[in-house]
């Protein structure tokens, strides 16, 4: 099956739902601009997140994809494989399969991400882990 080119509009795409507090989304607002159901992109998809203040993507990792995030608005602590490190507006964040990474906005202002997996179109095929208890 031959995959047509994709067009849309930040304004024209749904907010994702169903996304678990307990598995460490906390009050962000996140969008699947391109991805396997929208566009057939079954090893791309890119994103865009808006974190308001004292909101944040917990510590987690995908085992199939490789994500990049780029802050565009606001700062906070970007989690990494050995903890928490400042970031702001114009960091690029690069984080390799496996490994650990996600956002904490512990500014005063919203923060806007637009993020990337490569190697999966969805998140059932990235995979998502957190933590275990204690980690």
């Amino acid at each position: 099956m031959r995959i047509k080119p994709y067009r849309t509009n930040l304004r024209d795409v749904a907010h994702v739902r169903g996304l678990n507090r307990d598995e460490g989304w906390i009050n962000m607002q996140v969008q699947f601009l391109i991805d396997q159901k929208s566009a057939g992109s079954d090893k791309l998809l890119i994103g865009w997140t808006v974190l308001p203040p004292g909101a944040r993507h917990d510590k987690h990792r995908h085992p199939n994809a490789d994500e990049f995030f780029i802050v565009l608005q606001g700062r906070g602590f970007v989690y990494t494989d050995t903890g928490r490190e400042p970031s702001g507006q114009g960091d690029v964040i690069f984080t390799p399969r496996g490994h650990w990474h996600g956002f904490d906005n512990t500014g005063s202002e919203d923060v806007v991400l637009v993020w990337g997996w490569s190697g999966a179109g969805s998140l059932a095929a990235a995979g998502y882990e957190i933590p275990p208890e204690g980690y």
